[in-house]
């Protein structure tokens, strides 16, 4: 690959800094419904304390699940270990994600 062709490349739609309409594009839609209504609640405590941390915090935790749900497979097996980390049990195989989510804590 030369240099041009390297520059020419567009950058992922999830790098650093992406706009929160893009992460909320990205995530599964029950999540999506969870990250909207978690960013309106730090834009609501923003609005009163004049500072944006908050904000940035949500969307950057909401923006690497976006990135780790752009691969559903690799998802799963993320979301099941993190169960087994949790109860100390393995997850079935063909349980509902929600469900391993739950177990998860997510």
């Amino acid at each position: 690959m030369t240099a041009a062709a390297h520059h020419d490349r567009a950058p992922h739609p999830l790098v650093r800094g992406a706009s929160p309409a893009v992460i909320r594009q990205w995530l599964l839609p029950r999540d999506a419904e969870r990250f909207v209504a978690e960013y309106e609640a730090a834009l609501d405590d923003a609005r009163s304390s004049l500072e944006l941390g908050g904000v940035h915090d949500v969307v950057e935790r909401w923006r690497r699940i976006a990135v780790l749900q752009t691969d559903p497979e690799g998802f799963r097996r993320t979301v099941r270990r993190a169960a087994e980390l949790a109860t100390g049990e393995l997850s079935p195989e063909d349980e509902p994600l929600d469900v391993t989510c739950a177990k998860a804590g997510m």
